[in-house]
Order: structure tokens, then sequence, then C-alpha cells
């Protein structure tokens, strides 16, 4: 792996990090399922845009429409429509690692139910990231954190997961940056019917909102996902995904520094017992590749 794609990867992994803490602002002052469903109209159609621009088009093929269909419903609308409105009761730092956990998931199901080998390494990282995430959980339960809000977290990193695992190499044939695009379209979509169906919208307008949504459409929403699959053409999509294991330092570390979100020393132990079951997973899974 070169230092470019070393560089690259840091950057990605504080792109998808710094999501949370963004969204936590954005939900202080509007409705989460509004707020997210605009985020995607405006995201996808600079996506589409851009693709068109770039010579590309949407005549994609039927894995491709699959996997946007599929993307764009478990992880823009389920996954992060669940994040968004547990955080308004949830802080972000607790969001962005459970969420964190997804790389976990997918290793666990991958050996369960497909087949895939995997090494004692990747078991000691699993059996890791489920300690990391109880002694973290055992310390903000005890702070009173809201349980609904952790149960809506946990079911987005389950649709996550879910939809990574459907659409292994589903959208490779080119057009990626329209597949992106459209993908958040879907998402839009589907989040715009759940507005009108279980939210009662509302914007409190404030310089705060406007900085954090502009940021969100921008950063986390496009150029992260442009960032990816450049990394992923770059060194392969196994070894990309090895930069998962820093999302839990960098999720608490932004949330702690942006929100003054309160750090304990369990949390930073757990975290770090998370980052090496990401970590030992990942480097099992790229030995058996």
């Amino acid at each position: 792996m070169d230092i470019r794609a070393i560089l690259v990867g840091l950057a990605f992994a504080l792109m998808w990090s710094s999501a949370f803490t963004s969204a936590r602002i954005i939900v202080t002052d509007a409705s989460p399922l509004m707020a997210l469903s605009a985020r995607y109209l405006i995201s996808g159609l600079l996506g589409v845009g851009i693709a068109l621009a770039m010579g590309q088009t949407w005549r994609l093929t039927p894995a491709q429409w699959r996997a946007t269909i599929i993307f764009g419903i478990l992880q823009n609308a389920v996954y992060l429509g669940l994040n968004f409105v547990a955080m308004q009761t949830v802080q972000a730092s607790l969001a962005a690692i459970i969420a964190s956990t997804m790389p976990l998931l997918v290793g666990l199901a991958t050996w369960l139910f497909l087949g895939e080998k995997l090494k004692p390494l990747g078991i000691a990282g699993l059996v890791a990231g489920v300690i990391g995430v109880t002694i973290i959980m055992g310390a903000r339960i005890n702070g009173g954190v809201d349980l609904m809000g952790v149960l809506l977290c946990g079911v987005g990193a389950l649709a996550l997961t879910a939809a990574t695992l459907m659409v292994r190499g589903a959208t490779s044939g080119g057009n990626f940056l329209m597949v992106v695009g459209l993908q958040m379209l879907v998402g839009c979509i589907t989040l715009s019917i759940a507005t009108v169906l279980f939210e009662t919208p509302r914007i409190s307008p404030s310089w705060p909102l406007l900085g954090a949504f502009v940021y969100t459409c921008l950063v986390p929403g496009l150029l992260a996902t442009v960032v990816w699959f450049w990394l992923v053409n770059r060194i392969g999509a196994t070894r990309a995904a090895t930069f998962h294991f820093l999302n839990p330092f960098f999720g608490v570390a932004i949330a702690w520094l942006l929100l003054s979100e309160p750090l304990g020393t369990q949390d930073i132990v757990g975290v770090v017992v998370i980052a090496f079951g990401i970590l030992a997973v990942q480097l099992s899974r790229q030995r058996s590749a």
C-alpha cells in the first residue's frame, strides 16, 4: 500500500466518522427524516449531474440497478434514517461506535452464513469487538443512555451489513458516480414517504444547522463516496476496508472536540478494543483473500 493510498484512506475514515457529529447538529434544529431526505436530494442531483458531465450514463446493468435500489433503501434510508432519528437522544460518539461495528458484523455473517473461512486472528477480532462494545455500553447504560435510540442505531448497523452482503461486487461495470447519485435519490424518495407517514416536519434556522447541512451534503454525502471508490480501485475492497478500524477513534474524538461530549476511561478502552477487533477481522479476511 503506497503513501498516497494511506493518506486517502485516512481522509476517508475522517470524513466518514465526522458525519455523526454533523448529523447530531442537524437534528437539534430540524426534524431528522425531512433533513436527511433533503440532503439526499441535493447530494443525489449533484452526483448525477457530475456523472453526466463525466460522460457516464444511467443505462445501468441489472446488477447495478439492483445495487442502486438495495443500497438506496437499506443504507441511505434505513441505516442513516434510523441513525438520524436516534441521534435526537443518543450522543454522536455512541452512534459512531455502533455504526463502526459494521465490518465486524460483515465478517461474522460471511463466516457463519456464506462459508468464508475466518482464521484465529479474525475470530479473536470478533471476540474483541463484542468485549469492546460491552465495555462502552456498560458505561453508557450506567450514565442513563436512551436504550430505544441505541436499538435504532443497532438495527441501522444490521441494515447496512445486509446491504453490503447483498450487493457485493454488483457496482462493478463503470458509471460508479451515477450509481451513487441514483442511490441517494432512491434514499430521498424512500425517506420522503417516511417523513409524510411518521414525522411532523420542523426547522429552526441557525448558522450551525446551515453549516452542518452543507458539510453533510458535500463531504460525507458525496466526496467521501468518491474517495472510497478511488481507494477501492487503487488497493482493492478488502485492503480499503481496513481503514474502518479508525472510525471508532475519529468518531469519538470529533464528537468530543466539537460537541464537548463526555469521554471516560471505559469509552477509551472500549474504542481501542473495538478498533483492534475491526483491524484483526479485516487483516484475517485480507490474508484469506
